[in-house]
């Protein structure tokens, strides 16, 4: 589903190039729920902000679903990320002056669908994530969880193949955590291939396999095995 060649982000400076990323080789096969960790400044979201394309200044190749995205133009890159690409921020990136409804509306309004069609899978949606209640509401009016439980509802609401989730559980506390997390299994087991980053050893023991970065470059890539 998604693989990468030689992949390599750096800015140039006075004192020389300054390496992110160093020749990442991955893959990434459909239905695979990976961990990314390492320590901070290790390159970790950025690779997530690559694979997701918010990230366009870079250099290697990135195939996604036999697609040269290396080779894209950013409006290209655009509709794949509308297309393929659901993404949890841990800082949630709600917007402020919308509803919950709103902004669960808003990816689906990229999308050629009617409004009842799009009505439709927001209802299921807040029905899904128990937030009918909330839908009225403005993010300043939600709990921190509240609002990351809207963030990840927002971003499967139009059913993406990949959920992109980063540091999705930063700012909550265990139960929440808990709770996030075997959401995310939930929704890996009904089809999304879903890729964190977390520095949280108990996050990374709900997926299937964990890379380790370190100084951009990747240091590890194992199974994790389940007891």
């Amino acid at each position: 589903m998604i693989q990468l060649n030689g992949l390599e982000k750096y800015y140039e400076s006075s004192a020389g190039r300054f390496y992110v990323l160093r020749r990442v080789n991955l893959e990434i096969k459909e239905g695979e729920f990976v961990t990314v960790m390492g320590p901070s400044g290790a390159g970790k979201s950025t690779l997530l902000s690559i694979l997701g394309m918010l990230d366009a200044s870079w250099a290697g190749e990135y195939f996604l679903n036999g697609e040269p995205i290396h080779k894209m133009k950013q409006k290209e890159r655009i509709e794949r990320n509308k297309r393929y690409i659901g993404f949890v921020f841990q800082s949630y990136h709600l917007l402020d002056d919308l509803t919950v409804y709103e902004n669960l509306d808003v990816p689906l309004s990229y999308r050629n669908m009617r409004s009842s069609e799009r009505a439709s899978i927001v209802c299921d949606v807040l029905d899904r994530f128990n937030i009918v209640g909330k839908k009225d509401l403005l993010p300043s009016q939600l709990s921190g969880g509240q609002q990351q439980l809207v963030g990840i509802a927002r971003a499967v609401v139009a059913n993406p193949k990949i959920i992109l989730a980063d540091e999705p559980t930063g700012n909550l506390h265990s139960a929440q955590a808990q709770e996030i997390m075997e959401l995310f299994v939930k929704l890996n087991k009904e089809g999304a291939t879903i890729i964190q980053v977390t520095h949280s050893e108990v996050n990374a023991g709900y997926g299937s396999r964990l890379i380790y970065i370190r100084d951009g470059w990747i240091e590890r890539d194992e199974a994790i095995r389940h007891e």
